[in-house]
């Protein structure tokens, strides 16, 4: 039997965690709950969990920090959702949830809350982080170099990952103009696949491609999701530029030629470059 809600609590402006733990308990009462809340599972929440983490990335690319903290607070929302599931589950609370997160920093961190010297560059904190990870990995019983790399992630972080992977074992190319070598490669498979194979071999030729694209973003240093994101905002920021002009001329972009709209995207660019010197 559930004790009953505390809406003292509920209705508390400062209530802070406590009070949104007790809102979502509230919401998955079978009894006085909300349905769509009650009939959910950790399945399908997960695909709102992934979308709100994005939502915060979106905001922070847009330095929109007003919107940050509604959209971190949708993200924490995801993380008390699963937790109360797991509680009604019997599987942990969303205490140990965090408990499970403060021990993992401090004993990641033995620079800051043990013994061991701060006075370490970033890039050897990086490498003593992964010496931990895989120590932590070695104790779950990972024993493949590979073992570990969540399967949800988005698929060119993904690919990242497991490079680093087995770059820390070795198996990695010297330098970029190796990589470079294997982008033209690839990319002379993938011409060759469209022309003589089946739409699922061009379609594997092509994830080769991006593979290695990957791959070079590592080289570069590059975080190719936010790379590929910033790209994204280009193009809408250009194609609108595109569609302002022809507005000015009374048309829209079904009414235009492709050469005519490539001509007012090359303006677009130039107007582009042109602010940036004068800024």
């Amino acid at each position: 039997m559930t004790s009953p809600r505390n809406d003292a609590l509920i209705h508390d402006p400062n209530g802070g965690m406590d009070r949104l733990l007790e809102i979502m308990r509230a919401l998955r009462d079978p009894e006085t709950g909300c349905p769509w809340d009650i009939e959910q599972n950790f399945a399908t929440i997960a695909p709102y969990t992934i979308e709100e983490a994005y939502e915060v990335a979106d905001a922070i690319e847009r330095q929109e920090w007003g919107e940050l903290k509604g959209e971190l607070g949708d993200l924490l929302f995801q993380s008390v959702f699963h937790a109360q599931m797991a509680e009604e589950a019997g599987l942990f609370t969303f205490d140990e949830v965090a408990d499970t997160m403060s021990d993992k920093m401090v004993a990641r961190h033995p620079h800051v809350f043990g013994d061991e010297n701060r006075d370490k560059s970033a890039e050897q904190q990086t490498k003593d982080w992964e010496t931990i990870k895989a120590a932590e990995r070695a104790g779950k019983a990972q024993q493949g170099t590979l073992d570990g790399v969540a399967v949800g992630l988005p698929a060119l972080l993904r690919a990242v990952k497991l490079q680093k992977r087995a770059a820390r074992v070795g198996f990695d190319w010297p330098d970029a103009r190796n990589v470079l070598d294997k982008i033209v490669e690839e990319a002379g498979e993938l011409v060759e696949a469209r022309d003589t194979l089946t739409q699922a071999e061009v379609e594997e030729e092509f994830g080769d491609l991006l593979f290695v694209m990957a791959n070079l973003a590592r080289h570069f240093e590059v975080e190719p999701e936010a790379a590929l994101r910033a790209a994204n905002t280009k193009f809408i920021r250009r194609f609108e530029g595109v569609e302002a002009r022809l507005a000015a001329m009374g048309k829209q972009p079904q009414d235009s030629t492709l050469e005519e709209m490539d001509a007012l995207w090359d303006a677009v660019k130039l107007d582009e470059k042109a602010a940036k010197l004068n800024s």
